[in-house]
């Protein structure tokens, strides 16, 4: 397997430990294009892998009733100009379980590559699992990246997922989510992208709200500059007895950049109830009247604004 020196070099360039992420007693998995290069699994999380025609095949399980302090690590990168990275995932957590998983993509080297990452995760019952999604790119625009996630949440689970890329050219996002939520049960799904030059954003996220007194939040707040586009899709279904669920969508726009937020909201339960609101527009002007009288120029005091919206 290839030594781990080029993931701990871009861990820390981008303010990340190493030694947080990769250490001894730490679950990991880490990949460079398709290669394998470090795999660690701990007492009460197994972390098997392989790679395969293309194609990484990962398996995270937590074992019943462990509920797992430190943070599980998946780093995915690319370090050179060009290539394609395939990854398939599934994640269960057996009952009773609960875990945090850091997602790390470092793309900060490539001009021209693609990352198409298909998870299956499975959250049983009682089990919690928060879910954080980082990316990390370069300047050159040329990074595709296609994540697709099928989730199920068992009965009285919990999901908290956050997708960020907020750092370097988003080139291509096309982020496509799917969560079903059994009874009493808890999903919540953030997503922050900042896009500009010609970056192209596409976000659908799904919540079905399927079991009695189950609760779900589709949160994006997406910030597009120059000449960016951006589609935000946020998607909740409300489909039995007390389901509770609310879309939230929050856009900023400059320049030429084009932005369309489309909340769905749908009740097949005369005992749900789902909510959506929706927002698109300028910098508040109170907030960057109060930048710039404190010394900030008007582009520094927006991009603060911004900054701080995606934080």
């Amino acid at each position: 397997m290839p030594e781990l020196k080029p993931m701990s070099m871009a861990l820390r360039s981008v303010g990340e430990d190493p030694m947080a992420v990769l250490g001894p007693d730490s679950a990991h998995l880490v990949a460079y294009g398709h290669q394998l290069a470090s795999m660690q699994s701990v007492p009460g999380v197994t972390v098997l892998a392989t790679s395969d025609k293309g194609v990484i095949h990962a398996r995270v399980v937590v074992a019943e009733g462990r509920r797992i302090a430190q943070p599980l690590h998946l780093c995915f990168g690319m370090f050179e100009r060009f290539g394609t990275q395939v990854v398939e995932l599934d994640v269960t957590l057996e009952p009773g379980s609960s875990a945090t998983l850091w997602s790390h993509c470092l793309f900060t080297e490539a001009e021209k590559a693609t990352h198409a990452m298909t998870a299956r995760i499975e959250i049983q019952a009682d089990a919690s699992l928060a879910y954080q999604e980082v990316h990390y790119h370069g300047a050159s625009g040329g990074i595709e990246v296609m994540p697709r996630a099928s989730v199920t949440l068992g009965p009285r689970a919990r999901y908290k997922a956050d997708f960020s890329l907020v750092q370097g050219r988003v080139g291509t996002l096309d982020i496509d989510y799917s969560v079903d939520v059994a009874e009493h049960a808890v999903a919540e799904l953030t997503s922050k992208v900042y896009g500009f030059g010609t970056d192209s954003i596409l976000i659908r996220e799904q919540v079905n709200l399927n079991g009695e007194g189950a609760r779900g939040l589709v949160k994006t707040r997406v910030a597009a500059r120059e000449h960016a586009n951006a589609v935000v899709i946020g998607v909740t279904h409300g489909n039995a007895a007390g389901a509770r669920g609310h879309v939230d969508c929050t856009e900023i726009v400059r320049d030429h950049a084009v932005v369309s937020a489309v909340p769905e909201v749908k009740v097949t339960h005369p005992q749900a109830k789902v909510t959506h609101e929706a927002a698109i527009g300028s910098v508040d002007s109170k907030q960057l009247e109060t930048l710039m009288a404190r010394g900030l120029d008007p582009e520094s005091a927006i991009d603060l604004i911004i900054r701080g919206m995606l934080t």
